[in-house]
C-alpha cells in the first residue's frame, strides 16, 4: 500500500475545481484588485454612505493619494463596482456610489472581516509563537 504524499490534502477544498478559464481569470483578477487595500477601503466608505464626492472619499480613506484614489475609482467604475455621476455645475461636482455589483462584492468580502474577528486570538498566538522562535 502506497503512503500518501506528506502534504496531500485530507479535506475537501471549499471552492470548485477549475472549470471555465474565463471564470478562473476573473477570480484571479478580482482577488488581485480587492486584495489591494484601497479598493476595500473605498468599498467600505461607499457602503457607509449613499453617495460621496471625490474629496469626501479621499477624506474617508486615510493615506490614499489623489492619484491612487483616481486610479482606483476609475478601475472600480470600469469593473461596474461604482457609478460616477458628473453634475453640470461650476465648479464641477462628481459623486460616486456603489452599484449593486459593488455592494455584493462588499458583502462577499465581509466574510474576511468575520473570519479575522473570529480568529484574531489564534493568529496573534501563532505570530507570537513564531516570533518567539525566530528571535
Amino acid at each position: 500500500m502506497a503512503k500518501p504524499a506528506p502534504f496531500a490534502p485530507t479535506r475537501q477544498k471549499p471552492w470548485p475545481d477549475a472549470g471555465d478559464p474565463r471564470v478562473d481569470a476573473l477570480v484571479t483578477d478580482v482577488i488581485g484588485r480587492v486584495a489591494d487595500k484601497w479598493t476595500m477601503l473605498i468599498l467600505e466608505a461607499l457602503a457607509e454612505h449613499e453617495h460621496l464626492r471625490f474629496t469626501q472619499v479621499g477624506k474617508l480613506v486615510p493615506g490614499i493619494s489623489q492619484k491612487m484614489l483616481t486610479q482606483t475609482l476609475r478601475q472600480m467604475e470600469r469593473d461596474g463596482l461604482v457609478d460616477r455621476k458628473v453634475h453640470a455645475v461650476v465648479p464641477p461636482r462628481v459623486d460616486y456610489r456603489l452599484t449593486d455589483l459593488g455592494e455584493s462584492l462588499g458583502a462577499a468580502f465581509c466574510g474576511v472581516w468575520l473570519w479575522a474577528e473570529a480568529n484574531l486570538g489564534r493568529i496573534e498566538g501563532a505570530r507570537a509563537a513564531f516570533d518567539g522562535r525566530t528571535t
